[in-house]
């Protein structure tokens, strides 16, 4: 998998850019960088760390908020333990993908939000992908079919 990272808003794209940033808007600002989403050193004995960073994705098909529509809430929860929230050490952002491809970033504010968020998104297809951002520990990603 090829991992592309803008240079000015921190934005990963994966294979190929096409265009401006999605989030930023900036020009030519994307560079490959196979270092830029985090992994455990080892998935089957994650360290206390890990399992802070490592997102977690809930999938619910049932729809309560746009009546007579298909569709699927994606919730994200950063960590199996709960990441902090403090001025010092926070996530900033959850990034949503649909199929690799970007959909949405959702802002968090420290002492105000908990590491968690939601999208409701109109019947998808395939597999979702959330890459979380914590200012100090840096990108990591979760992935689940829906």
């Amino acid at each position: 998998m090829k991992t592309l990272e803008c240079k000015v808003c921190g934005h990963i794209e994966f294979e190929e850019v096409n265009g401006p940033c999605l989030v930023c808007r900036a020009e030519n600002a994307f560079v490959e960088n196979a270092e830029a989403i985090n992994s455990p050193a080892d998935p089957a004995a994650l360290t206390d760390a890990e399992k802070k960073h490592i997102p977690q994705i809930v999938i619910v098909k049932e729809c309560g908020l746009i009546p007579d529509e298909c569709c699927t809430d994606v919730h994200v929860r950063v960590g199996e333990i709960k990441h902090l929230m403090t001025k010092e050490h926070f996530i900033r952002y959850i990034d949503y993908y649909l199929n690799r491809k970007f959909i949405s970033r959702v802002w968090l504010s420290p002492e105000v939000c908990n590491p968690a968020c939601a999208l409701h998104l109109a019947d998808p297809k395939g597999t979702i992908t959330a890459i979380e951002n914590c200012n100090l520990h840096g990108n990591w990603m979760a992935e689940a079919k829906i």
